[in-house]
Order: structure tokens, then sequence, then C-alpha cells
């Protein structure tokens, strides 16, 4: 009981503290599950989060199911889930209402400006860790180049990317 409280106290806290959606959640995952807790590793919560895109609904959510499912079996999942959307839904509840009535005003914009040039600091500064413990040799340098090219030049669906740089480590591991 003692570990269902604590993911959902954590995930809790986590939704409570993020704003930008999933890609800005990696930072904070990465500190408190990784660093702080040890419910997995920094491989592991790459792997996560590659599924979690690839995978239906809110990537963050996805992420909190495969940790809470990995640390405290299915109730985990559930539990973990449900600590993480708790905060927003809660927010948005009270919040509905009055960002209808304040978007327009110019403080607010600003606001929310401010809020996305750090999300994107975040952003840069999990993808700068996620990059040094996924390069690891000159053929996952190749596939990361791949992958980068292919995203920026092609309009491809992202599961395909995966799928397929899932097939090439297999391939290039054996």
């Amino acid at each position: 009981m003692k570990i269902l409280a604590e993911l959902f106290i954590t995930f809790a806290k986590m939704g409570a503290v993020t704003f930008g959606g999933g890609y800005a959640m990696l930072p904070i995952l990465q500190r408190e599950i990784v660093e702080n807790k040890h419910w997995g590793t920094d491989e592991e919560l790459a792997d996560y989060y590659a599924i979690g895109q690839c995978t239906p609904g809110v990537i963050a959510v996805n992420v909190a199911t495969f940790i809470g499912r990995k640390t405290a079996g299915n109730l985990g999942g559930v539990v973990a889930t449900l600590g993480v959307v708790f905060p927003s839904v809660v927010i948005i509840t009270l919040l509905a209402g009055v960002i209808q009535a304040y978007s327009s005003l110019e403080w607010v914009k600003h606001a929310f400006a401010g809020v996305r040039v750090c999300v994107c600091v975040l952003i840069f500064n999990a993808v700068i860790k996620l990059f040094s413990k996924a390069i690891i040799d000159r053929k996952t340098l190749c596939l990361y180049v791949l992958v980068l090219a292919g995203a920026v030049f092609l309009n491809i669906s992202p599961v395909v990317f995966v799928v397929l740089a899932g097939i090439a480590g297999i391939m290039l591991r054996r």
C-alpha cells in the first residue's frame, strides 16, 4: 500500500508542475524516476518514452502507466496513471471558465509565451541527457542521423520511425 501511495503522490506532483505536455515532463520524470526514486534507468525511461509516443494517448500518461506497472504491477500502473492526470483534471476544471474570460489580456498572452520558452529549454535539456545515453557507438550515431534526417525531411508518422529504429536496433546488435 505504501508503494501505491508513493506512486500516486510522485506522479501527482509531476502532473501538477508540468506545463507543456509529455515532452516537458521528460526532465522531471528523469530526475524523479531515475535519480530520486530509482524506479527505472535512463535507458528504460527512453524506451517507455518511445513506446509511449506510438501508443494511443498522452505520452506522459503512458509513461506513468509503464513505470507504475513495472514498480507495483497492474494496480501500480493504474495508480500512477491516476496520479499524473489528477492535478490536470482539477486545474483544468477550475481554469476552464477563467481562461476564456482572460485569454485576450496582453499580460496573459505574454505569460504563456514565457512558459513556452521555458518548456523548450526543459525539452532541450532532456534531449541532451537522452542523447548521451542513446548514442553509444558509430552504429547508433548513424541510426540517429538517419532518423533525424527522416523526421526533418519526410512527412512520416513517428510510429514508423520508432518501429523502423527498433528493427534496425535488433539488426545492428546481432
